[in-house]
């Protein structure tokens, strides 16, 4: 791993402005970091504990995936989503409201699941999970009242959480390959899958060449994806934090890492 190391390193320092890396090699136990540690505002990449603290209140029958749930004219938000231009009144489920959380960062729909389950149960799969460094603190697109409170994470709280993923130790294995399923789904790619050559195999029905279940999130100068990059019997977490870096240049290094893991994978 010390020349996909090196080759990171050399763009970010490039890049300029601030970032948080960690990279994960699971079948050969390598880890590599950069301000694993550093705090970042979370943006969307606080849509995956939210979405696990769902599915523990599943686990924990105080909800059912298929419930449904009624999202009325002053629960819409603006950003991302399509729900927020939907009929107001319209119903959907609990899981569908998930879907669209992580799919299309439907921020109408993750305020719908926070007010579901609540922040303190949010604030406690957090604890659970091990992210010491992270924090939830208020709904999202809520301005100004909340805007002193801040929703935080660091590359190696992500990591941990992503790792208990596939190991499917977070919330339930169940749990985890329906989160992971979810996270494949990601429509917004023009991070870390941005320069990767196209997955699909070369006979109809066979398995991809490779499959990334990630989270991006957003905001002015600030980009982050994070994710998990399934290739073959090659497992890599991958999180990239970034703030104080244009758009258009951190998602062209966010790519950029996204092709290094992915050849080191294959290579290595």
């Amino acid at each position: 791993m010390k020349t996909a190391e090196m080759q990171i390193k050399k763009l970010i320092d490039q890049a300029g402005g601030d970032w948080g890396i960690m990279v994960e090699d699971v079948e050969n136990d390598i880890s590599w970091g950069y301000r694993t540690v550093a705090s970042f505002p979370a943006e969307s990449v606080i849509k995956i504990p939210i979405m696990a603290a769902v599915f523990s209140a599943v686990e924990n029958k105080k909800l059912k995936l298929c419930d449904h749930v009624k999202v009325h004219l002053d629960d819409r938000v603006g950003g991302a989503g399509a729900l927020q231009y939907l009929t107001p009144g319209i119903e959907l489920s609990v899981y569908d409201l998930l879907v669209l959380m992580i799919v299309q960062s439907d921020n109408t729909a993750t305020n719908a699941l926070i007010d579901l389950v609540g922040i303190e149960h949010i604030q406690q799969t957090l604890s659970e999970t091990g992210m010491k460094d992270s924090s939830f603190q208020r709904k999202l697109m809520v301005y100004p009242a909340q805007s002193d409170l801040q929703n935080t994470v660091t590359v190696a709280d992500v990591n941990l959480m992503l790792r208990k993923l596939i190991d499917g130790q977070l919330v339930s294995r169940h749990a985890c390959e329906q989160m992971i399923q979810i996270l494949k789904w990601q429509q917004f790619r023009n991070g870390l899958p941005s320069k990767l050559p196209s997955p699909m195999p070369k006979m109809a029905g066979g398995i991809p060449k490779w499959e990334l279940a990630h989270k991006t999130g957003w905001d002015t100068d600030r980009q982050h994806d994070v994710g998990i990059l399934f290739t073959g019997n090659r497992t890599m977490i991958v999180s990239v934090l970034s703030d104080n870096v244009s758009s258009e240049t951190a998602w062209n290094v966010m790519g950029d890492i996204g092709k290094i893991i992915y050849d080191y994978a294959l290579n290595s």
